[in-house]
């Protein structure tokens, strides 16, 4: 009460005015609060995501991720122009940021030999 006394502002509004606080009593979000040092977050209620929802989410991510992949073994490859495959595949996983399970860079690389990207 302190900070707000000094203010003469408070975030909420107790309707009645008053230290003690009954079953009756109401509160009001005050927006006409305002000040400079304050910065006030309010959390929204989290809602918790469907099976589908949380697939769907998961595909997307994969999808994005194999555009990533795609996009680090092309950068390599200009930089390399030749390289061996055990060394592709380590500068992958230091060039990329997530954990990339040996099978999907193969099917990735695999992908870009047979679009004509390498050979």
């Amino acid at each position: 009460s302190g900070i707000n006394a000094e203010y003469g502002a408070r975030v909420l509004r107790k309707i009645p005015a008053g230290k003690e606080i009954s079953r009756t009593d109401r509160f009001e979000f005050n927006a006409d609060f305002r000040h400079k040092l304050f910065k006030i977050k309010i959390n929204q209620i989290q809602t918790r995501e469907t099976t589908e929802e949380n697939i769907n989410t998961t595909e997307r991510v994969f999808q994005d991720r194999q555009y990533q992949i795609d996009a680090a073994v092309v950068r390599i490859m200009k930089a390399r122009k030749t390289i061996q495959h055990s060394l592709l595949v380590s500068e992958l996983y230091n060039h990329l940021k997530f954990p990339v399970k040996p099978l999907d860079m193969k099917k990735r690389i695999e992908s870009l030999i047979e679009r004509d990207y390498m050979e």
